[in-house]
C-alpha cells in the first residue's frame, strides 16, 4: 500500500501523512526530514542537501531518488509507505514508478492538498524553522509551481490523483483524506 502526498510547503502534508501512516501501520517517509537529518549529520548526501535546503532550492532528483530507493528496501516498508515530499518532480515520479515496478507494488493513490498561498505563508512563518524565511518561502513556492505541478497532471492521467481542500482544521482535512483513501481511484491500464 503506497501513497503519495503532494502539496506546496505549509499545506499540511506532514501532518496528514503522519496520521494516515499511523492509522495504516506503515512508515511515514518525509523526504524533508530524511534530508534535514542527513544534513545535520553531515553525511555525503547531507552535505549536498544542506546547500540546497539553505537556499530554498530543491535537492537534485538523483540524490532524492537514491535516498528513497535505499529507504524503501528496509523491512519496515514491506507493507507499504506514505510518501511526504516525494516525488516533487516529474523525473522523480517516473523514477518512483520504476522503483515500485521492480518491487511489484504499484502506487495506490496520490493525494494533493490545495491551500491558498497567503494561508501557506502564514502557516510557514508561524512554524519558526530556520529555513522558513520569507525569501526562501517564495523560492520554494516558485520551485513547487515549476517542478511539482506537472506531477499532478501525471497522476491525474494515471487515474491516481485525488485533490483535497487543505484549508480546514487538521481534523477536517483528515476526514477528506480518509474519504478518498476508502474509495481510492482505479488505476488506468
Amino acid at each position: 500500500m503506497l501513497i503519495v502526498f503532494i502539496g506546496p510547503p505549509g499545506a499540511g502534508k506532514g501532518t496528514q501523512a503522519s496520521r494516515l501512516a499511523a492509522e495504516l501501520g506503515i512508515p511515514h517517509l518525509s523526504t524533508g526530514d530524511i534530508l534535514r537529518e542527513a544534513a545535520r549529520q553531515q553525511t555525503p548526501v547531507g552535505q549536498i542537501a544542506a546547500k540546497y535546503l539553505g537556499s530554498g532550492q530543491l535537492v537534485p532528483d538523483q540524490v532524492i531518488v537514491d535516498v528513497i530507493g535505499e529507504r524503501i528496501t528496509e523491512s519496515d516498508c514491506e507493507q507499504g509507505v506514505v510518501f511526504d515530499g516525494f516525488p516533487r518532480t516529474l523525473p522523480q515520479a517516473t523514477a518512483l514508478d520504476a522503483l515500485l515496478e521492480q518491487r511489484g507494488t504499484p502506487l495506490k493513490i496520490a493525494l494533493s492538498l490545495d491551500v491558498p498561498e497567503q494561508m501557506l505563508i502564514d502557516r510557514l512563518m508561524a512554524r519558526g524553522r530556520s529555513d522558513d524565511q520569507i525569501e526562501t518561502i517564495h523560492k520554494r513556492f516558485e520551485s513547487f509551481d515549476q517542478l511539482t505541478h506537472p506531477i499532478l497532471e501525471y497522476y491525474r492521467q494515471k487515474g491516481l490523483l485525488r485533490e483535497i481542500d487543505g484549508t480546514g482544521t487538521p481534523d477536517d482535512v483528515y476526514a477528506q483524506v480518509l474519504s478518498h483513501w476508502k474509495t481510492p481511484p482505479q488505476v488506468l491500464s
